[in-house]
C-alpha cells in the first residue's frame, strides 16, 4: 500500500534547513540535506525540542533548544546512542517531496 503524500515542493526546503509538517496529528520534521531530502519526528527526546527549526549540517540537524544533534539519515543521536527518533522514508517525484508517514525504517524512540 501507497503511503506517501506530499509535504512540500522542492524548492520549499533550502539546503541546511527543514520545514515542519503536521500529518495525522504527529508533527514531522523535513529536511534538506545537499539536496537530498529526510524526514525525523520533530520533537527531540531530550526535552521536546522543535528539530524542524534546526539548523543542518552534513547530515546532522542541532536542536535549538539544548544542541543535541541527531543523523537525519536514521534518526540517531550523535551524541547520546541510546536516543533516537522516528525516520521516514522519503522520496521525490517531479518537484514534489513526498513522505510515507505511515511506516518509520530504524527507529527506537526513548
Amino acid at each position: 500500500m501507497d503511503n506517501f503524500i506530499k509535504v512540500a515542493e522542492v524548492d520549499e526546503i533550502t539546503q541546511g534547513h527543514g520545514k515542519v509538517v503536521e500529518i495525522e496529528g504527529r508533527t514531522i520534521a523535513v529536511f534538506n540535506s545537499s539536496g537530498t531530502f529526510y524526514a525525523i519526528d520533530n520533537t527531540c527526546p531530550h526535552k521536546g525540542g522543535p528539530l524542524g527549526e534546526g539548523v543542518v549540517v552534513g547530515n546532522t540537524v542541532i536542536c535549538p533548544w539544548h544542541r543535541w544533534t541527531f543523523d537525519v539519515t536514521n534518526g540517531r543521536c550523535t551524541i547520546n546512542p541510546i536516543a533516537r527518533v522516528a525516520c521516514f522514508e522519503t522520496k521525490v517525484e517531479g518537484s514534489d517531496v513526498l513522505i510515507n508517514h505511515k511506516d518509520t525504517k530504524d527507529t527506537k524512540n526513548l
